[in-house]
């Protein structure tokens, strides 16, 4: 029992002894981070399927969105197909760049709608009887019409 009171292995058995705590401390720092790492691969795992399931519902909607406009473009072709919705198609285009023209030039208002009124005053006395239609003399010597009547009445009527 004397060699226990040497300070050699007193220093030793200190040493040995919290040589071991810091073992054990080192030991559970160790499982502490093995389970940190095991939950934040799970919270991966889970935050990855969650976005393919997102990414994938995504994709689907595009796709049908991608389906109802090329619906929408076949059926805006075939309504376009038609004679009366051809020439309301094309009113829309004249009034569209009659308002572009009425707010970019300077001079084009009032020459405009004098001569809007000029086809107005053409079109109600070719109505009333008073001069003959030019669509028929226009007919008669294969010249281009122009303008059409119903053009000219509904943008006399704006």
């Amino acid at each position: 029992m004397e060699f226990l009171q040497h300070h050699f292995v007193l220093g030793l058995g200190t040493g040995v002894v919290l040589g071991l705590v810091g073992i054990g401390f080192a030991l559970l720092r160790l499982f502490a981070t093995k389970g940190e790492v095991k939950r934040l691969k799970r919270h991966l795992a889970d935050k990855l399927e969650l976005e393919a399931e997102a990414t994938n519902r995504l994709r689907q909607d595009l796709q049908e969105l991608k389906q109802q406009n090329e619906n929408l473009r076949i059926k805006v072709a075939n309504l376009n197909q038609y004679p009366d919705k051809r020439i309301q198609r094309e009113l829309e285009i004249y009034a569209r760049a009659e308002k572009l023209m009425v707010s970019s030039s300077p001079g084009f208002p009032a020459v405009w709608e004098e001569a809007k009124r000029n086809a107005v005053n053409g079109l109600e006395q070719e109505e009333t009887g008073k001069s003959l239609p030019r669509r028929v003399f226009n007919a008669l010597l294969n010249r281009p019409g122009g303008k059409s009547s119903s053009g000219e009445t509904f943008d006399g009527a704006s």
